[in-house]
């Protein structure tokens, strides 16, 4: 157990890397409060160490998130015991993150406000990709990828929810495969 100096090392260690992180990149502390989902006055008081840097395990992987770091180089960090899986549709938006070397808290500014924080937690793998084409779509969109790259994306997302809630795949394929025909038609002809 650490006594309480080492703790408020720790704590001014953490602080400090955070506090760098937004003078460096520029960022308002009300922007980062957003995109992590806190309070602005909670974000000064964690710079300012007033308070003991986060000890929660999802408010120091939005912190990571947005600073494109992996939350163990925070000590406050607690490994949860069930590992965070990165489906294959999220890796796809983390790999096309970083072929388009985007920081992250970049690629947040291009999002309305009260988006950040729902796009950090997909990109910890805390939430799926969106359902929801339009959305999806604005996601691809300020990655520059391809509509029909997208659709894919969302088609993946739409098989892995039906196979979820008992849908038999093979035994529907005609349907499902008439569906995706539609959708897919649809979607391209707009674009």
């Amino acid at each position: 157990m650490k006594n309480n100096k080492e703790r408020s090392i720790i704590n001014l260690k953490s602080s400090e890397k955070l506090q760098n992180f937004l003078e460096k990149n520029n960022i308002h502390k009300k922007d980062f409060a957003e995109m992590i989902g806190v309070t602005l006055s909670y974000v000064y008081n964690l710079i300012d160490n007033t308070i003991p840097f986060s000890s929660r395990s999802t408010t120091i992987e939005r912190i990571a998130c947005v600073m494109d770091i992996e939350p163990e180089e925070f000590d406050e960090y607690k490994i949860p015991q069930e590992p965070i899986l990165i489906d294959e549709n999220t890796q796809f938006l983390k790999d096309k993150l970083k072929e388009k070397s985007l920081p992250t808290h970049q690629f947040l500014k291009s999002f309305p406000r009260k988006k950040r924080v729902e796009i950090v937690d997909i990109l910890r793998g805390a939430k799926p990709i969106p359902l929801d084409w339009k959305e999806l779509f604005m996601i691809g969109s300020v990655l520059n990828i391809k509509v029909e790259e997208i659709y894919e994306l969302w088609e993946n997302r739409l098989l892995n929810l039906f196979e979820a809630v008992g849908l038999n795949i093979k035994n529907n394929q005609a349907l499902v495969d008439s569906m995706f025909n539609c959708a897919r038609n649809y979607i391209l002809k707009k674009s």
